[in-house]
């Protein structure tokens, strides 16, 4: 498609050089081995057609654990090879992704036999962004830096991502990163009207102080910020199809009165809850690019409408935290 590129806009990650578009797509749910390849390829022709050149993997995503990757790889490898260096691929390791000892967190061990594992998975030589997934408690820092900046120079990956650190373990892991020279350009954490933890555990203030991007993901709550709840709980749901990650029982009425007055600022703003929650993340000047995810086309269609209105008076997004925050 000759206009996808004039369909999305794109910002420099921090200092660097590289661009990400202000939507990158996550293939965190619907690419698991039980998912329909062509509709898979469907939503990747979807973003892609929009402009959108980021696609974001794990080690773990699937289910099970790799099947995400290797749908990917399988897409990239028949249907998108022509077009791999207008995309940005990334993928993380950190989540526990096999048994025994050697199978999660941070240690030099895990690290470089899940890049390997990924990139075989993918059916690529290298990726453009490899995150450390999550912060290790046990494996000293240093060690879970070098690992990955052994990566770079081994040539697997372009960059260097962390991923659900706070702000005092990322200026800490930057610090070591600086020293080692390697390119430590972007962040990914959750982030959105509801879950404000980055504002208080000093990441997004870390972030700006660093010059680094911020990707983040859950960005309309796994559906509690649309209008999807307001009338019950859908049968199609992620509630009702897979409850591991968003239950039920979230849906106090507190919480249900909360989306409802979001969702009548939105209409006020001629928009949908949903598009509201997206533009709100893409006005704060510390987010790079906001990660959507999506089970059908049609809802990318409808995310990247959040583009067309970027403004908020000062007084809506006062509203909006009265709301959210209580």
């Amino acid at each position: 498609m000759d206009d996808r590129y004039n369909k999305m806009k794109y910002a420099y990650s921090g200092a660097s050089g590289l661009k990400l578009p202000l939507f990158s797509f996550g293939l965190w749910h619907n690419f698991g081995d039980k998912d329909d390849y062509e509709t898979m390829k469907s939503i990747i022709f979807t973003a892609f057609d929009n402009g959108i050149t980021l696609f974001d993997l794990a080690n773990n995503y699937g289910p099970e654990g790799g099947a995400a990757e290797r749908n990917f790889g399988r897409i990239l490898k028949e249907e998108l090879h022509a077009h791999r260096d207008e995309l940005l691929i990334t993928t993380k390791a950190g989540y526990t992704m096999w048994d025994g000892p050697y199978g999660d967190f941070g240690s030099r061990k895990y690290l470089m036999a899940s890049i390997d594992q990924s990139l075989n998975r993918l059916g690529l030589p290298y990726v453009d962004i490899f995150y450390h997934h999550r912060m290790d408690p046990n494996t000293p820092l240093e060690e879970t830096m070098l690992a990955l900046a052994d990566i770079v120079r081994s040539g697997k990956a372009l960059y260097i991502g962390l991923s659900n650190y706070d702000g005092p373990t990322l200026e800490k892991a930057s610090s070591l990163l600086d020293s080692y020279h390697v390119p430590f350009i972007i962040n990914q954490n959750r982030y959105n009207i509801f879950d404000r933890t980055i504002e208080k555990n000093g990441l997004l203030a870390m972030t700006s102080k660093l010059k680094k991007g911020l990707t983040t993901f859950s960005p309309l709550a796994q559906g509690l910020l649309t209008s999807r709840y307001l009338n019950g709980v859908p049968e199609d749901s992620r509630i009702k199809k897979d409850g591991r990650f968003l239950k039920e029982s979230v849906l106090t009425p507190e919480r249900l009165k909360q989306i409802s007055m979001l969702n009548d600022l939105a209409k006020n703003r001629g928009q949908s809850l949903a598009e509201m929650s997206l533009s709100w993340l893409l006005v704060k000047r510390e987010v790079t690019s906001v990660l959507i995810g999506a089970s059908k086309p049609s809802q990318i269609l409808d995310d990247v409408k959040a583009l067309d209105k970027l403004e908020f008076s000062t007084e809506e997004l006062k509203k909006i935290d009265e709301i959210s925050l209580g």
